[in-house]
């Protein structure tokens, strides 16, 4: 936990001054400390890189020793030689570019490993962390934004190892050799002009390049924006054709598209602004040093092939300026993708476990609510002082109006949220003591508003248990009465389910759900309104299968349709965050209050219902609509 405490502090910026200690930050993924084979990979790339370096600087002299061996005025030896020379330099020239690229391209190999490492490394860190994340956190986001912040966050992770480790440090022992030798062999002055002009190209291509990192910024953004709409519309695919809105999904998409176009064409235009000044900047010192060098020749200070001798360099030199300029670009682009995937990486979970937390240990369970507050915005109270008891193996249902705080309970009883005040026990085991793993797999759920994976129905059931033998599986499918219908599909437990479960009825995705709860074998149960979407016949059907599954178990419902609890050994109705009613079903009859009220106002409309479903399916209310009878 210290470790992951650690990484989490290594924040990540693309603000100007902070790509060193950004890349310190970053190192462990450039340098896996867990992983000898790729520190390994590292050293030889690196010597690779080097040898292609050393190869670099040798070719400009091959390619002197080829001019001079052909000027008129090389000395006698060469010419005696006659073609001898100038084919063995041009030899040496192109086994000198061979080895270049050979290396260059082992580089490339030998790093692809480390690379990719780094990618699946982060990506599962930042996975992960989406994981122990808070429900808050995940309310208030747009899961197709996350979705492009990671992917982007991923790949600039790759493009800063694999720039940083292979072309920063190798390019500038080149530059260094390059130094060297315009000391050595032409004098102080070229060095100088070959400085100067090299610290204005590091210079504008900086400045222009942190210029460029707020219009990347804002790319990104319209970029995050314009997919969480895209992801949010369709995952509504529904309720878009239900209400028609196709063209307005289209105009918001096309607005945050628009924005994203722009911020695109102004990345285009300042690149083509800085790729110009680049340029300038490279070839007004490349025509100083070129006059300089012409001097010299006209002089005999210099040889024609020192005069190529230097324009290769130059043009050597051109290729990793030129590069270092495209890293830096290269390195703040990837920084500005990844400083929001960090940000996520720095968010601290909401709820974590405390340092000195214990497995739950389960004898029960006895599930205790203890003068319960809880508020999700101070100024909006939810649950003021709620205090109950579910023995074990007893069910317990809570009622009450919308917004009352039922589904509430549940969460707090998942530890998705700590309470604010009082106490949630299970077996005397506070829940903030007892580490969230544990607790939650203890407790079973079966939602309202079943969700499942997109995948199989095998794959969905067997999800309560992961590992679990196709004969569990099909067994826990008997128990929640849809293993006749899964026996009749084409593929049985190989259908696929399609997004969120939508090739699949209501009632037929709640089945599934309490048969992945039956195959989880938990020891407390939360039914939070399971059949409150659900008509009245398929609620009764799924009703009998939750018997199945909350008989012997400690058991929480809540309840919109109260039909469904009249069974439960405890009914609680919440009104305004308080118990204001609780009893057995004809006990809170007799009390002729709340829930005597909803009661029934329910079987009201259930009786409404049944007699709708009655008509409709009569042959002689039928022929009372107006139908001739002997049609």
């Amino acid at each position: 936990m210290s470790s992951d405490t650690d990484e989490k502090k290594a924040s990540v910026s693309a603000d100007e001054g902070s790509v060193l200690s950004t890349i310190r930050n970053l190192w462990t993924y450039m340098w896996p400390t867990d992983r000898a084979d790729l520190r390994l990979r590292v050293v030889l790339a690196i010597g690779a890189l080097l040898l292609s370096k050393v190869a670099t600087t040798l070719i400009p002299f091959a390619y002197k020793g080829i001019i001079d061996s052909l000027d008129g005025d090389a000395p006698d030896s060469a010419l005696i030689m006659g073609l001898a020379i100038p084919v063995v330099l041009v030899i040496a020239y192109v086994l000198g570019n061979i080895i270049d690229a050979g290396f260059q391209q082992l580089r490339d190999v030998l790093f692809a490993s480390v690379g990719q490492n780094a990618v699946r490394k982060l990506a599962l860190r930042t996975f992960h962390h989406m994981h122990r994340l808070s429900l808050r956190f995940h309310l208030a986001r747009r899961t197709g934004g996350l979705s492009r912040v990671i992917e982007r966050g991923t790949k600039g992770i790759e493009t800063i190892v694999r720039f940083t480790m292979l072309n920063i440090a190798p390019t500038i022992v080149e530059f260094a050799i390059t130094a060297v030798i315009f000391v050595w062999m032409f004098g102080i002055s070229y060095l100088g002009v070959l400085i100067a002009m090299i610290w204005g190209y590091l210079f504008f291509t900086i400045k222009a390049s942190n210029w460029r990192i707020g219009i990347r910024r804002d790319m990104n953004n319209s970029d995050t924006d314009a997919n969480g709409k895209a992801i949010d519309s369709l995952l509504n695919y529904e309720t878009v054709k239900y209400f028609a809105n196709e063209k307005m999904e289209a105009d918001r998409y096309d607005a945050s598209m628009a924005g994203y176009e722009r911020s695109a064409i102004r990345i285009w235009t300042s690149l083509g602004f800085l790729n110009f000044g680049q340029a300038l900047i490279f070839y007004g010192g490349f025509l100083v040093i070129g006059i300089m060098a012409i001097n010299g020749v006209l002089n005999k200070t210099l040889t024609l092939g020192d005069f190529v001798l230097l324009n290769t360099f130059l043009m050597q030199i051109y290729r990793p300026l030129n590069f270092i300029g495209f890293v830096y670009r290269e390195l703040r682009q990837g920084l500005t993708d990844i400083e929001e995937m960090f940000k996520l990486l720095d968010q601290d979970p909401e709820i974590e476990d405390k340092a000195n937390a214990e497995p739950l240990a389960v004898t029960g369970p006895v599930i205790r609510f203890d003068d319960v507050t809880f508020h999700y915005d101070p100024d909006r109270p939810i649950l003021k002082g709620v205090s109950f008891e579910v023995p074990a193996g007893k069910t317990v249902a809570i009622v009450g109006p919308t917004g009352a705080g039922k589904s509430t309970i549940s969460r707090l009883l998942y530890r998705f949220y700590d309470v604010t005040g009082g106490a949630i026990t299970i077996d005397g085991q506070d829940l903030r003591d007892v580490t969230q793993e544990s607790l939650r797999s203890a407790i079973g759920m079966v939602p309202q508003d079943t969700v499942l994976f997109n995948d199989t129905i095998g794959y969905n059931i067997e999800y309560g248990r992961p590992g679990a033998t196709p004969e569990e599986v099909r067994e826990a499918a008997a128990m929640a009465q849809v293993g006749p219908f899964i026996e009749t599909l084409p593929k049985g437990y190989d259908t696929p389910v399609g997004e969120r479960g939508l090739k699949l009825s209501g009632g037929e995705k709640q089945r599934v759900a309490i048969a992945r709860t039956i195959l989880k074998g938990p020891s407390i149960l939360i039914l939070d309104e399971a059949t409150s979407a659900l008509d009245t016949k398929t609620e009764r059907d799924i009703q009998s299968a939750l018997d199945v599954v909350s008989a012997n178990r400690t058991t929480v419902v809540i309840a919109h349709r109260l039909s469904t609890v009249v069974n439960a050994d405890e009914i609680l109705v919440l009104r305004e965050g308080i118990i204001a009613e609780r009893g057995g079903h004809q006990d809170l009859l007799a009390q002729d209050g709340l829930y005597a009220q909803m009661w029934n106002r329910q079987r009201e409309a259930t009786e409404a219902e049944e007699k709708l479903l009655q008509t409709a399916n009569d042959p002689d209310g039928f022929v009372k609509r107006g139908k001739p009878a002997g049609e």
